[in-house]
Protein backbone atom coordinates (compact mmCIF):
# COMPACT_ATOMS: atom_id res chain seq x y z
CA UNK A 1 0.00 0.00 0.00
CA UNK A 2 1.06 3.57 -1.03
CA UNK A 3 -0.09 6.64 0.83
CA UNK A 4 -1.37 9.25 -1.80
CA UNK A 5 -2.90 12.83 -2.22
CA UNK A 6 -5.29 13.48 -5.53
CA UNK A 7 -4.03 16.91 -7.05
CA UNK A 8 -6.57 18.62 -9.73
CA UNK A 9 -4.66 21.76 -11.55
CA UNK A 10 -7.74 23.01 -13.54
CA UNK A 11 -11.08 23.20 -13.33
CA UNK A 12 -12.73 19.15 -13.65
CA UNK A 13 -9.19 18.09 -14.90
CA UNK A 14 -7.91 14.97 -14.35
CA UNK A 15 -7.03 13.84 -10.99
CA UNK A 16 -2.90 13.21 -10.45
CA UNK A 17 -1.18 11.46 -7.31
CA UNK A 18 1.42 12.97 -5.44
CA UNK A 19 3.21 11.46 -2.56
CA UNK A 20 1.65 13.78 0.59
CA UNK A 21 5.28 13.04 2.76
CA UNK A 22 4.53 13.66 6.40
CA UNK A 23 2.54 16.92 5.62
CA UNK A 24 -0.69 17.27 7.01
CA UNK A 25 -3.00 18.56 4.52
CA UNK A 26 -6.80 18.30 3.39
CA UNK A 27 -9.17 18.19 0.97
CA UNK A 28 -9.78 21.56 -0.72
CA UNK A 29 -5.83 22.77 0.42
CA UNK A 30 -3.52 24.11 -2.49
CA UNK A 31 -0.17 22.71 -2.77
CA UNK A 32 3.01 22.90 -4.59
CA UNK A 33 4.07 20.33 -6.95
CA UNK A 34 6.83 19.11 -9.66
CA UNK A 35 5.56 17.92 -13.09
CA UNK A 36 6.34 17.41 -16.24
CA UNK A 37 5.41 20.95 -17.32
CA UNK A 38 7.23 22.20 -13.78
CA UNK A 39 6.27 23.37 -11.10
CA UNK A 40 2.53 23.81 -10.75
CA UNK A 41 0.21 25.18 -7.88
CA UNK A 42 -2.55 22.55 -7.67
CA UNK A 43 -5.95 21.66 -5.37
CA UNK A 44 -5.60 18.84 -3.30
CA UNK A 45 -9.64 16.84 -4.23
CA UNK A 46 -8.55 13.36 -2.54
CA UNK A 47 -6.69 14.06 0.93
CA UNK A 48 -4.44 11.39 2.10
CA UNK A 49 -5.31 7.68 1.73
CA UNK A 50 -3.42 4.43 1.23
CA UNK A 51 -4.02 3.01 -2.13
CA UNK A 52 -3.39 -0.48 -3.80
CA UNK A 53 0.58 -0.13 -5.52
CA UNK A 54 -0.87 -1.49 -8.89
CA UNK A 55 -3.09 1.83 -9.13
CA UNK A 56 0.22 3.31 -8.94
CA UNK A 57 2.05 4.81 -11.75
CA UNK A 58 5.82 4.96 -10.28
CA UNK A 59 8.16 6.50 -9.62
CA UNK A 60 5.55 8.58 -7.90
CA UNK A 61 6.43 12.61 -7.10
CA UNK A 62 6.15 14.28 -3.80
CA UNK A 63 5.09 17.43 -2.70
CA UNK A 64 7.42 20.36 -2.81
CA UNK A 65 5.46 22.23 0.06
CA UNK A 66 1.99 23.29 0.98
CA UNK A 67 1.12 26.40 -1.07
CA UNK A 68 2.01 29.86 0.72
CA UNK A 69 -0.33 33.67 0.43
CA UNK A 70 2.28 34.53 -1.93
CA UNK A 71 2.06 31.47 -4.09
CA UNK A 72 -1.93 31.65 -3.94
CA UNK A 73 -1.06 35.36 -5.27
CA UNK A 74 1.04 34.32 -7.86
CA UNK A 75 -1.76 32.29 -9.05
CA UNK A 76 -4.12 34.93 -9.08
CA UNK A 77 -1.87 37.11 -10.98
CA UNK A 78 -1.33 34.39 -13.33
CA UNK A 79 -5.08 33.99 -14.14
CA UNK A 80 -5.09 37.75 -14.86
CA UNK A 81 -2.25 37.08 -17.24
CA UNK A 82 -4.04 34.62 -19.05
CA UNK A 83 -6.63 36.94 -19.52
CA UNK A 84 -4.54 38.99 -21.42
CA UNK A 85 -2.34 36.72 -23.03
CA UNK A 86 -5.61 35.48 -24.36
CA UNK A 87 -6.81 38.92 -25.87
CA UNK A 88 -3.05 39.51 -27.41
CA UNK A 89 -2.80 35.75 -29.05
CA UNK A 90 -6.48 36.12 -30.76
CA UNK A 91 -5.20 39.43 -32.82
CA UNK A 92 -2.05 37.70 -33.58
CA UNK A 93 -4.44 34.91 -35.35
CA UNK A 94 -6.46 37.54 -37.15
CA UNK A 95 -3.04 39.34 -38.20
CA UNK A 96 -1.88 36.12 -39.08
CA UNK A 97 -5.37 34.68 -41.18
CA UNK A 98 -5.40 31.94 -39.44
CA UNK A 99 -8.38 29.29 -39.77
CA UNK A 100 -8.33 28.64 -36.44
CA UNK A 101 -10.42 28.82 -32.85
CA UNK A 102 -9.00 30.16 -30.07
CA UNK A 103 -10.40 28.75 -26.90
CA UNK A 104 -8.39 29.29 -23.73
CA UNK A 105 -4.85 30.22 -22.80
CA UNK A 106 -3.12 29.08 -19.14
CA UNK A 107 0.53 29.79 -18.25
CA UNK A 108 2.25 27.74 -15.98
CA UNK A 109 2.99 28.36 -11.88
CA UNK A 110 6.63 29.27 -12.64
CA UNK A 111 5.78 31.43 -15.66
CA UNK A 112 8.06 29.06 -18.09
CA UNK A 113 5.56 28.48 -20.71
CA UNK A 114 2.21 29.99 -21.83
CA UNK A 115 -0.28 27.41 -23.30
CA UNK A 116 -3.00 28.69 -26.10
CA UNK A 117 -5.38 25.74 -26.84
CA UNK A 118 -7.50 26.14 -29.90
CA UNK A 119 -9.77 23.94 -32.55
CA UNK A 120 -9.36 23.74 -36.06
CA UNK A 121 -10.86 22.01 -38.94
CA UNK A 122 -7.48 20.53 -40.39
CA UNK A 123 -3.79 21.20 -39.36
CA UNK A 124 -2.68 24.37 -39.26
CA UNK A 125 0.48 26.27 -39.76
CA UNK A 126 1.34 28.08 -36.78
CA UNK A 127 5.28 28.33 -36.68
CA UNK A 128 5.01 32.53 -37.66
CA UNK A 129 2.55 32.98 -35.08
CA UNK A 130 4.86 30.53 -32.34
CA UNK A 131 7.88 33.41 -33.10
CA UNK A 132 5.04 36.06 -32.86
CA UNK A 133 4.10 35.11 -29.72
CA UNK A 134 7.40 34.49 -28.11
CA UNK A 135 8.55 37.77 -29.24
CA UNK A 136 5.73 39.00 -27.42
CA UNK A 137 5.93 36.89 -23.93
CA UNK A 138 9.55 36.65 -23.84
CA UNK A 139 8.90 32.80 -22.66
CA UNK A 140 8.00 29.31 -23.73
CA UNK A 141 5.23 29.38 -26.20
CA UNK A 142 2.80 26.08 -26.95
CA UNK A 143 -0.16 26.29 -28.91
CA UNK A 144 -2.34 22.80 -28.58
CA UNK A 145 -5.43 22.08 -30.88
CA UNK A 146 -8.10 19.89 -28.30
CA UNK A 147 -11.36 18.26 -30.26
CA UNK A 148 -14.33 19.46 -29.76
CA UNK A 149 -15.34 18.02 -26.37
CA UNK A 150 -12.24 19.45 -24.96
CA UNK A 151 -13.38 22.86 -25.98
CA UNK A 152 -16.74 22.22 -24.56
CA UNK A 153 -15.69 20.98 -21.15
CA UNK A 154 -13.29 24.18 -21.30
CA UNK A 155 -15.83 26.52 -21.90
CA UNK A 156 -18.91 25.39 -20.02
CA UNK A 157 -22.46 25.74 -20.75
CA UNK A 158 -25.98 24.65 -20.37
CA UNK A 159 -27.47 20.91 -21.47
CA UNK A 160 -30.76 20.15 -22.89
CA UNK A 161 -31.49 19.14 -19.32
CA UNK A 162 -31.24 22.51 -17.57
CA UNK A 163 -28.12 21.72 -15.75
CA UNK A 164 -24.87 22.68 -15.79
CA UNK A 165 -22.36 20.26 -18.36
CA UNK A 166 -21.31 17.31 -16.62
CA UNK A 167 -18.18 17.61 -18.42
CA UNK A 168 -17.67 21.26 -16.88
CA UNK A 169 -18.53 20.29 -13.30
CA UNK A 170 -17.84 16.91 -12.46
CA UNK A 171 -16.47 14.54 -15.70
CA UNK A 172 -12.85 14.75 -14.99
CA UNK A 173 -12.27 12.39 -17.87
CA UNK A 174 -14.23 11.51 -21.02
CA UNK A 175 -16.08 7.77 -21.33
CA UNK A 176 -16.50 6.09 -24.99
CA UNK A 177 -20.06 6.97 -25.76
CA UNK A 178 -21.52 4.98 -28.75
CA UNK A 179 -24.68 4.83 -30.63
CA UNK A 180 -25.38 1.44 -29.56
CA UNK A 181 -26.43 2.98 -26.28
CA UNK A 182 -28.74 5.43 -27.64
CA UNK A 183 -30.19 2.02 -29.08
CA UNK A 184 -29.94 -0.16 -26.28
CA UNK A 185 -31.69 2.64 -24.01
CA UNK A 186 -34.76 3.17 -26.41
CA UNK A 187 -33.80 6.38 -27.73
CA UNK A 188 -34.94 8.56 -30.34
CA UNK A 189 -32.13 8.26 -33.16
CA UNK A 190 -32.61 12.11 -34.10
CA UNK A 191 -29.16 13.63 -33.88
CA UNK A 192 -30.23 16.87 -32.51
CA UNK A 193 -31.77 14.31 -29.45
CA UNK A 194 -28.55 12.74 -28.38
CA UNK A 195 -26.48 15.26 -29.38
CA UNK A 196 -24.75 17.50 -26.58
CA UNK A 197 -23.56 20.90 -26.51
CA UNK A 198 -19.77 19.72 -27.92
CA UNK A 199 -22.08 18.15 -31.63
CA UNK A 200 -20.91 14.76 -29.93
CA UNK A 201 -22.87 11.83 -28.16
CA UNK A 202 -24.00 13.20 -24.84
CA UNK A 203 -21.69 11.90 -22.40
CA UNK A 204 -24.88 11.24 -20.36
CA UNK A 205 -25.42 8.23 -22.28
CA UNK A 206 -22.99 6.25 -20.51
CA UNK A 207 -24.75 6.75 -17.45
CA UNK A 208 -27.55 4.40 -17.05
CA UNK A 209 -26.11 2.03 -19.76
CA UNK A 210 -25.66 -0.65 -17.37
CA UNK A 211 -28.64 -0.80 -16.11
CA UNK A 212 -30.52 -0.61 -18.99
CA UNK A 213 -28.61 -3.66 -20.65
CA UNK A 214 -29.42 -5.58 -17.31
CA UNK A 215 -32.75 -4.81 -17.52
CA UNK A 216 -33.18 -5.53 -21.35
CA UNK A 217 -31.74 -8.83 -20.26
CA UNK A 218 -34.74 -9.74 -18.55
CA UNK A 219 -37.15 -8.71 -20.89
CA UNK A 220 -38.37 -10.56 -24.19
CA UNK A 221 -37.84 -9.27 -27.85
CA UNK A 222 -41.12 -8.03 -30.13
CA UNK A 223 -42.42 -10.38 -32.22
CA UNK A 224 -41.31 -13.15 -29.71
CA UNK A 225 -43.92 -15.78 -28.79
CA UNK A 226 -44.69 -15.79 -25.05
CA UNK A 227 -47.04 -17.86 -22.56
CA UNK A 228 -48.62 -16.00 -19.69
CA UNK A 229 -49.07 -17.00 -16.36
CA UNK A 230 -53.02 -17.57 -17.29
CA UNK A 231 -52.36 -19.94 -19.48
CA UNK A 232 -52.70 -18.00 -22.88
CA UNK A 233 -49.89 -17.63 -26.06
CA UNK A 234 -49.18 -14.90 -27.31
CA UNK A 235 -46.76 -12.33 -29.24
CA UNK A 236 -44.98 -9.33 -27.32
CA UNK A 237 -45.86 -6.35 -29.38
CA UNK A 238 -43.94 -3.74 -26.83
CA UNK A 239 -42.43 -3.39 -23.56
CA UNK A 240 -41.81 -0.94 -21.14
CA UNK A 241 -37.50 -1.50 -19.64
CA UNK A 242 -38.11 1.00 -16.68
CA UNK A 243 -41.32 -0.87 -15.72
CA UNK A 244 -40.59 -4.04 -16.67
CA UNK A 245 -43.96 -4.89 -18.10
CA UNK A 246 -44.32 -6.43 -21.66
CA UNK A 247 -47.58 -5.97 -23.74
CA UNK A 248 -48.59 -9.29 -25.08
CA UNK A 249 -51.02 -9.88 -28.20
CA UNK A 250 -52.69 -12.85 -26.77
CA UNK A 251 -55.04 -15.18 -28.71
CA UNK A 252 -58.57 -16.35 -26.68
CA UNK A 253 -60.97 -18.62 -27.79
CA UNK A 254 -62.80 -15.92 -29.71
CA UNK A 255 -60.46 -12.80 -30.81
CA UNK A 256 -56.95 -11.42 -30.24
CA UNK A 257 -56.33 -8.70 -27.82
CA UNK A 258 -53.69 -6.74 -26.30
CA UNK A 259 -53.12 -7.31 -22.83
CA UNK A 260 -50.12 -6.16 -20.18
CA UNK A 261 -47.85 -7.78 -18.16
CA UNK A 262 -45.36 -7.74 -15.70
CA UNK A 263 -42.06 -9.60 -17.11
CA UNK A 264 -42.11 -12.07 -14.20
CA UNK A 265 -45.62 -13.47 -15.45
CA UNK A 266 -44.38 -14.70 -18.41
CA UNK A 267 -42.46 -17.64 -19.64
CA UNK A 268 -39.89 -17.23 -22.84
CA UNK A 269 -36.32 -18.16 -23.63
CA UNK A 270 -34.07 -16.08 -21.44
CA UNK A 271 -31.61 -13.80 -23.68
CA UNK A 272 -28.21 -14.64 -23.30
CA UNK A 273 -26.90 -10.97 -25.13
CA UNK A 274 -28.15 -7.18 -25.36
CA UNK A 275 -30.95 -6.53 -26.63
CA UNK A 276 -30.71 -5.43 -30.52
CA UNK A 277 -32.31 -2.11 -29.90
CA UNK A 278 -34.03 -0.08 -32.69
CA UNK A 279 -33.25 -0.78 -36.31
CA UNK A 280 -31.98 1.95 -38.65
CA UNK A 281 -30.64 2.25 -42.08
CA UNK A 282 -27.17 2.31 -43.15
CA UNK A 283 -27.36 5.57 -44.68
CA UNK A 284 -28.59 6.71 -40.97
CA UNK A 285 -25.95 4.62 -39.17
CA UNK A 286 -23.48 6.50 -40.98
CA UNK A 287 -24.76 10.02 -39.84
CA UNK A 288 -24.90 8.91 -36.72
CA UNK A 289 -21.77 7.91 -36.47
CA UNK A 290 -20.05 10.87 -37.07
CA UNK A 291 -21.41 11.95 -33.59
CA UNK A 292 -19.19 9.20 -31.79
CA UNK A 293 -15.94 11.03 -33.79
Amino acid sequence: MTKIIGVRFRNVGKVYYFSPKALEMKAGDHVIVETARGVEYGLVVLPPQEVDDSRIVQPLKEVQRMATAKDDAREAANRKKEKEAFTICQKKIQTHHLDMKLIDAEYTFDNNKVLFYFTADGRIDFRDLVKDLAAVFKTRIELRQIGVRDETKILGGIGICGRPLCCHTFLSEFAPVSIKMAKEQNLSLNPTKISGVCGRLMCCLKNEQDTYEYLNRKLPANGERVTTSDGLKGEVTSSSVLRQTVKVLVETEDEKEIREYKVEDLKFKPKHKKGKGKEISKDELKELEKLEE
